[in-house]
């Protein structure tokens, strides 16, 4: 006869406190915001979702301007650095820092958004 490890379900113990204490409290509420907080929370998120859209477009627009540039300029394929060519090290290395500064950028404008 084989000996089979017996099956056994794991989870986490925060899982099984909270759905201890959703049984004991009954069922979770949304919490709800006075008018006044309510209005300003709307207010805060149109503006860091406009404000997040802007810094989307522009990482689209950094991401797909790298192929235009090197369609719109084959000689970049020609110029070679260490061997590689340009256009391989503009691909490989330039977006990554402008895409850490626009996050930069754009949770600064979040944090002051914030503020006010």
């Amino acid at each position: 006869m084989s000996h089979r490890p017996r099956r056994v379900a794991v989870t986490s113990p925060q899982t099984r406190l909270a759905h201890l204490r959703g049984r004991a409290r009954g069922r979770w509420r949304v919490p709800r915001l006075d008018s006044e907080d309510a209005e300003r929370a709307a207010v805060l998120y149109r503006a860091q979702r406009r404000q997040g859209l802007i810094a989307l477009a522009t990482a689209v627009t950094v991401l797909l301007g790298l192929p235009m540039a090197f369609a719109a300029w084959p000689v970049l394929d020609g110029v070679r650095l260490a061997g590689i060519p340009l256009s391989w090290l503009m691909l490989a290395v330039l977006p990554y820092p402008a895409m850490a500064l626009l996050a930069f950028w754009q949770l600064r404008r979040a944090e002051r958004l914030e503020r006010r």
